[in-house]
């Protein structure tokens, strides 16, 4: 199996990049972004490859990196998702963003790939949740309020406090990480005014 090509930029397709190696020219499928991150024809690069053995074929997708090649592997692992609407995902969305919008459940985040609709975003969410955290860069507590507010089991306090400040402009996202971090300075016994106003002081920083 290929898992590393490196050689010379041949030409480029649609959605394929054809790396000459030694004499002999690799077709590789890419997403959108990794292909506009390429070089020139003619100049070298290196690329993570992802190898699918079928009985009538062969087929290579590439990535600028490994962590780019596992989130491709945990896509297709997702009902319903192939290698084509993997690298749409991956085409809109950095590694990182991906598992940021996985771990806070911001479907809208991955619908905006094309051809992945809110039945696929909401499925990726569902089936990729519990794995996305190790890939996040967002503080598990937000993590863990995003969770419990989308499942209706916050205490009322905080799922006030947040709703309080999504009403005064704040994104969902903002909310959640202010009232995160005014829980945990203010303890559990904090009222839905405290967390209010400790809220907005953490989005004044």
């Amino acid at each position: 199996m290929i898992g590393k090509l490196k050689g010379i930029i041949d030409s480029y397709g649609d959605d394929w990049v054809i790396i000459d190696v030694g004499g002999v020219g690799y077709q590789v499928h890419c997403s959108t972004r990794t292909l506009q991150a390429l070089p020139q024809p003619g100049e070298a690069a290196q690329l993570a490859i992802e190898t699918y053995v079928r009985e009538d074929m062969i087929k290579l997708f590439g990535f600028g990196a490994d962590v780019e090649r596992e989130w491709f592997r945990l896509l297709m692992t997702v009902q319903g998702i192939g290698s084509k609407v993997a690298l749409a995902i991956l085409g809109v969305l950095k590694p990182a963003d991906l598992a940021n919008a996985i771990a806070l459940q911001d479907k809208a985040q991955i619908a905006r790939a094309p051809g992945v609709g809110p039945k696929v975003a909401a499925r990726v969410v569902a089936e990729l949740r519990d794995k996305a955290p190790a890939f996040s860069s967002v503080d598990p507590a937000v993590i863990s309020l995003q969770t419990d507010l989308a499942e209706k089991r916050a205490p009322l306090p905080i799922a006030d406090a947040v709703s309080a400040l999504v009403n005064l402009g704040y994104q969902q996202i903002q909310a959640n990480a202010a009232v995160a971090a005014a829980a945990r300075s203010a303890g559990e016994d904090a009222t839905t005014e405290m967390l209010i106003r400790l809220g907005l002081k953490e989005l004044a920083r």
